[in-house]
């Protein structure tokens, strides 16, 4: 990807929001990477330059780099002024848009990267947004050889990478992918900003809309390669993980079932069906998210009950969102682990008339989700962009990670911003069409390497073919 015409390779938009000011910590050490072999030149962009300047002294201190307020570029601009989103856009080279929620604020930002010739990046778990946005923007991306990547946080890289990793290390067809996702926190407990609430509550009170948007847009069914995934009850026991799971209301399905099309389409690859479900431990936290749930679901349909669900985050939600946000001590006891079930044939057996005969599980493993793991995640999405142009589809578009990343170095990316590649044993048996037999777990873990401020690792992408009862 061309960056010499461009001043800056990297900008960060909304640097002095909640989340931003971490993708801002985290492009600032990712700028003085000892494996870098280039300048790095980078801005932070918003409507304030005060507080822009605070956040780079904050993360000065932080990083224990006391000139970084000097080495950085600040672009002051607004969702408010076309104009002033046009002028950032001609500065980068690629945009990495932390200001949401998109649906009110994502579109100025794809319209003026994409007729200003610069590329971006996003974090938006709102199926709606990305949707559309696809839908819109694809052809005119394409037309100027950009690329627009939603969802490239936590929502939904590990989910979406974490499927096609699933794939590559199934010596056969995978046809059927179950996603696990299990929240660890300290003994401080979760907390979750507010942000993230509100996109969730403005989704889920605007549903209608996105089923329309889905019946508009025509799109002829992915073929089913062997029995169709059944889908859990919404309150079901996992006998894997022991514990009981609901579905994940995020935007992973979304983006996975988008991705597996893509490729598909575009590369005739045999696509995976995908449901994706939260560990919620025991029967005390069944109970505590069945009434939050449904507070959540009657509110949300009544403009005045939304109204109360944004001013009262932390009452209606049980204390996990709050207009505060963690605590650093919070987000540095947290972690997250997500556990891919898939189901699939051994290479030469058909899928016609045959029951699947090979199980794979894979695991991907990492720090706090929301503020770690999404900026590291953010982050190298963007360096894969500016490096690794090779490998990314040849045109410009409106994409997916998995779409965009597929092919590229993106895992080794995230690996080599955590932690070190080892070889463990497994305890659990390896399961082929022949039979269990015992074998090594071929994983990649260790010590995190990611420098001052940065807690946990990030991610460990492991892989084993085991024997878990069939659901």
């Amino acid at each position: 990807m061309a960056t010499e015409q461009r001043p800056f390779h990297l900008v960060v938009f909304g640097a002095s929001g909640f989340t931003g000011q971490f993708v801002t910590e985290e492009v600032a050490r990712e700028q003085v990477d000892p494996e870098r072999s280039s300048r790095l030149p980078w801005a932070v962009a918003g409507r304030s330059r005060e507080k822009l300047q605070r956040v780079l002294e904050k993360a000065a201190l932080k990083l224990g780099r006391p000139t970084l307020s000097s080495e950085v570029g600040i672009i002051i601009c607004d969702i408010a002024n076309p104009a002033s989103l046009d002028e950032m856009a001609k500065q980068a080279t690629v945009v990495l848009n932390c200001v949401g929620p998109y649906r009110f604020y994502g579109e100025p930002v794809i319209k003026a990267c994409i007729e200003n010739g610069a590329s971006c990046i996003d974090i938006s778990g709102e199926p709606q947004f990305l949707e559309l946005m696809q839908l819109k923007y694809h052809e005119k991306a394409a037309d100027k050889g950009v690329y627009i990547i939603g969802s490239s946080g936590f929502d939904s890289i590990p989910a979406d990478l974490g499927v096609i990793y699933t794939r590559n290390k199934t010596n056969g067809t995978l046809t059927a992918v179950e996603s696990f996702l299990t929240i660890h926190s300290g003994p401080e407990g979760l907390s979750i900003h507010d942000g993230t609430w509100k996109s969730a509550i403005y989704g889920f009170g605007d549903q209608s809309n996105l089923r329309k948007l889905r019946n508009a847009s025509n799109l002829k069914p992915v073929p089913l390669i062997g029995p169709k995934l059944k889908r859990r009850w919404p309150i079901s026991y996992c006998r894997e993980l022991k514990g009981y799971s609901i579905p994940f209301m995020g935007s992973d399905v979304s983006v996975v079932k988008r991705t597996q099309r893509y490729l598909y389409e575009n590369l005739e690859e045999s696509p995976v069906q995908y449901a994706a479900y939260v560990t919620v431990g025991g029967i005390t936290s069944v109970i505590k998210l069945m009434f939050a749930g449904l507070f959540f679901l009657f509110f949300v349909r009544f403009g005045i009950g939304r109204q109360l669900l944004i001013k009262f985050p932390w009452f209606f939600s049980f204390g996990y969102f709050s207009k505060q946000g963690p605590t650093q001590k919070q987000i540095d006891a947290a972690s997250f682990t997500l556990t891919f079930f898939g189901q699939g044939y051994s290479q030469g057996l058909g899928t016609d008339k045959n029951k699947p005969n090979i199980k794979i599980c894979t695991q991907v493993k990492g720090p706090e989700a929301g503020y770690v793991a999404t900026p590291i995640a953010m982050v190298q999405a963007a360096m894969t962009l500016l490096n690794d142009a090779s490998d990314l589809p040849k045109a410009g578009g409106v994409f997916t990670p998995g779409a965009a990343f597929s092919k590229t170095k993106l895992i080794d990316r995230l690996n080599k911003h955590g932690l070190e590649p080892r070889k463990q044993t497994s305890t659990a048996p390896w399961i082929s069409a022949s039979g269990p037999k015992p074998g090594p777990q071929l994983s990649q873990t260790g010590p995190g390497v990611g420098g001052p401020g940065r807690p946990g690792k990030w991610p460990c992408w492991s892989c084993r073919l085991c024997g878990f009862a069939a659901v």
